[in-house]
């Protein structure tokens, strides 16, 4: 493909990986509304956001079937269709039955978008040989940002009815022209498509490896999102309860955090070229131990705050580049593994969080954010050799 073709490619994905962070972010920030409105217990509340979970769990396991047969990008378009009329469903319901039901939609079009145009971008990174994954992923974060920061706007101005149908009708007016231009581009064909065959002695013995990789390339995306999702939990709470920091100085240490991980993925693609995957990896995953740690044992509000921003900059590109090889190595079931395990550790972080917290302190309880890292750039190094050259 032309180099023309080839960029017009790349901001249509990055129109579709910020869509997905604007929109799930700004139905987030009106989670609080539709609890009252649905008037569901805590408890209740909690059983339905699992909807969203299964849903996008199931359908992930499901996604790469799909792109393997009629191509990542159109199921791309589908589900970004599907997640932007979605998104206008909650404020509909009366109850948390009902609620979980439309999540459950909701979920299977954020799994089914996350695997499809991860696995387009791993198409388009091998087609221009440079590892721009993690500036797709920058995108998604900074999508977030926006979203979460103009619901917070409107939150007061704008029932949830109205602020979710006007998230339907940015989706779909993004969606129509970023898909248009997706729909007209073939997916590039992988360097590395060309080669040749293995031999069918060493077929079944070259496969049972590729997927022995993918799920140790899962394990490391489980680390990095079981922070990820710890982090956007609990972070504010530790704050205010540990440090006794004011609500405005507790929100802003998940700020630090997210903002630094977008800083961080945006130069991601000159970190890759100057240092390498597995550099990368383990210097990321040595770096967010330390920020973790001394943001969850600091004594002042100051230094930990520092500490998220030095977290969410190791954490920064770890799942991009997991991601990405998993989809180099293994196609769209590649990335569908990979995506399912770090989904899955960003669910597990806020219980687990929990559940650590009220056995022993939630300054412990963050600790195993710092472990997880550390065991992320662990398997890095001991995989260095296999699962990224």
């Amino acid at each position: 493909m032309p180099d023309r073709p080839l960029v017009r490619l790349r901001i249509a994905l990055t129109a579709f990986f910020a869509l997905d962070g604007f929109v799930f972010a700004g139905w987030v920030v009106r989670i609080p509304a539709i609890k009252e409105q649905t008037h569901s217990s805590t408890g209740a509340l909690g059983l339905a956001l699992l909807g969203v979970s299964a849903g996008a769990v199931v359908t992930m396991t499901l996604t790469g079937r799909l792109c393997r047969r009629y191509g990542s990008h159109l199921v791309t378009v589908v589900c970004a269709v599907l997640l932007s009329l979605s998104v206008a469903l909650p404020p509909l319901t009366h109850s948390a039955l009902a609620l979980g039901a439309v999540l459950l939609v909701f979920g299977a079009a954020y799994g089914g978008i996350n695997v499809a145009f991860n696995s387009a971008a791993v198409d388009l990174v091998a087609a221009l040989r440079r590892p721009i994954m993690p500036t797709f992923h920058a995108a998604f974060s900074l999508g977030g940002m926006v979203g979460a920061g103009l619901g917070g706007l409107v939150a007061g101005l704008l029932s949830p009815t109205r602020h979710l149908l006007a998230l339907t009708v940015t989706g779909l007016l993004v969606t129509a022209v970023a898909g248009r231009t997706l729909l007209r581009l073939d997916s590039p064909v992988p360097a590395d498509a060309r080669r040749a065959r293995p031999d069918r002695r060493d077929g079944h013995r070259q496969g049972a490896r590729t997927r022995g990789v993918v799920l140790v390339l899962g394990l490391i995306a489980l680390c990095t999102a079981y922070g990820e999702g710890a982090m956007a939990d609990w972070g504010a709470l530790h704050f205010a309860q540990d440090l006794h920091a004011s609500p405005g100085v507790a929100a802003v240490g998940y700020s630090c955090f997210a903002l630094a991980m977008t800083v961080g993925r945006l130069s991601g693609t000159t970190l890759l070229e100057r240092l390498g995957r597995t550099r990368v990896i383990v210097g990321g995953g040595c770096v967010a131990a330390a920020g973790m740690l001394l943001g969850c044992l600091a004594p002042a509000v100051w230094v930990a705050l520092l500490g998220f921003a030095v977290t969410g900059l190791g954490l920064a590109n770890l799942f991009p580049v997991a991601v990405e090889r998993a989809g180099t190595l293994a196609g769209p079931d590649g990335v569908a593994t990979a995506s399912t395990l770090g989904y899955g550790g960003m669910l597990m972080g806020p219980p687990a969080i929990g559940f650590m917290a009220d056995w022993l302190s939630l300054r412990a309880a963050l600790a195993s954010v710092a472990v997880l890292a550390a065991v992320a750039a662990a398997i890095g190094f001991a995989t260095r050799r296999t699962a990224y050259e």
